[in-house]
């Protein structure tokens, strides 16, 4: 059996794993739905989504199966995080790096195995979305686009997950004066512990996680720009009527 090798960029993987705190975490609707629309896909007995971790690949989500990890030198996840591209061994006795592999010849017996990495945009490979069959094959076009479309789906998930973690401890990170922050009523500028005044939203970004972006609302346009607001409108008007000739 081979023995998967460590990535480069380990350090830096694990990292980016750890900032998803998914690891040890209950079942959720969200990637139960990826692994069964896999199997379901495939036509698979077994689908799993998988994280490979220090010295373990810990299943997120899993059809098919009761464990909920296996250790990393079994992996064939592991070595699929080598590259961006899917592994994909048709039949596990008829390749030299996993024919003698405990999880081929004993439970769950694999012999087809198709892992998709699971890709952030830093391009760490965290695990893969993966399905799993005791009989010798391969996939069809339609169900390996399938499956590259459902990883990208958990890698979304998980990506939402980190960016709602993180504002939740931008939040909870704003315990200045027991997490009341002074403003003024006039201006709305905040007051920091050292008595200067700045921006609401400069005095949230130098404290947090938090990034802003400017617009005028509509209110404030009516209020503040009557003569743009009254262009636009006519600019609207113009342009509808024109359409409406077009269109006799």
């Amino acid at each position: 059996m081979k023995v998967p090798e460590i990535p480069v960029n380990e350090s830096e993987r694990l990292k980016a794993l750890s900032e998803y705190r998914i690891l040890g975490t209950k079942p959720e609707q969200n990637y139960d739905d990826i692994t069964k629309i896999a199997s379901l896909t495939c036509e698979t007995p077994i689908a799993l989504l998988s994280l490979v971790d220090t010295d373990r690949q810990w299943f997120k989500s899993k059809v098919g199966v009761d464990v909920e990890e296996t250790v990393r030198d079994w992996s064939f996840c592991a070595h699929a995080i080598h590259s961006p591209d899917p592994l994909i061994i048709e039949d596990a006795l008829q390749d030299e790096r996993f024919v003698d592999n405990p999880l081929v010849q004993g439970e769950p017996h694999i012999r087809l195995y198709a892992g998709f990495p699971l890709q952030n945009d830093q391009n760490h490979r965290i695990g893969t979305l993966c399905v799993i069959d005791r009989k010798p094959h391969g996939l069809t076009d339609i169900q390996y686009n399938v499956m590259e479309s459902l990883a990208r789906q958990a890698v979304s998930f998980l990506e939402l997950r980190k960016r709602s973690i993180k504002l939740i401890e931008s939040f909870c990170s704003l315990t200045e004066a027991g997490g009341i922050i002074s403003t003024c009523s006039y201006c709305r500028k905040a007051k920091d512990t050292s008595g200067h005044w700045m921006h609401l939203d400069k005095y949230l970004s130098s404290r947090t996680n938090l990034n802003f972006s400017h617009g005028i609302c509509d209110l404030c346009i009516e209020e503040n720009f009557p003569d743009v607001l009254q262009a636009w409108k006519a600019e609207e008007q113009a342009k509808n009527k024109e359409e409406s000739i077009h269109s006799r």
